[in-house]
């Protein structure tokens, strides 16, 4: 997983939470937690979340397609760095 995808899981998961807090602690009245919303926010949360780590970019194995890093060299044969190839 990137670390963009992993700083908007997390993004995402800290707007949950406080969303779901400040809902249950924004009723002053004596009548029944509202649930739904909080629920509801969760769920959606955990769909939007659930997408983000599946559109990652990560490598499949068993048939797919495999990626990994891979020596880079110039013209004149020194080392350049490293490449990620898949394949």
């Amino acid at each position: 997983m990137s670390i963009k995808t992993k700083l908007a899981a997390l993004a995402l998961a800290t707007l949950a939470i406080a969303g779901s807090i400040a809902t249950t602690t924004s009723q002053a009245e004596a009548k029944p937690l509202g649930w739904g919303w909080g629920v509801g926010a969760g769920i959606a949360t955990a769909a939007i979340v659930g997408t983000a780590i599946a559109a990652s970019n990560e490598p499949y194995y068993y048939g797919y397609h495999r990626c990994g890093w891979v020596a880079q060299y110039n013209a004149f044969g020194q080392y350049v760095g490293r490449v990620r190839t898949c394949y």
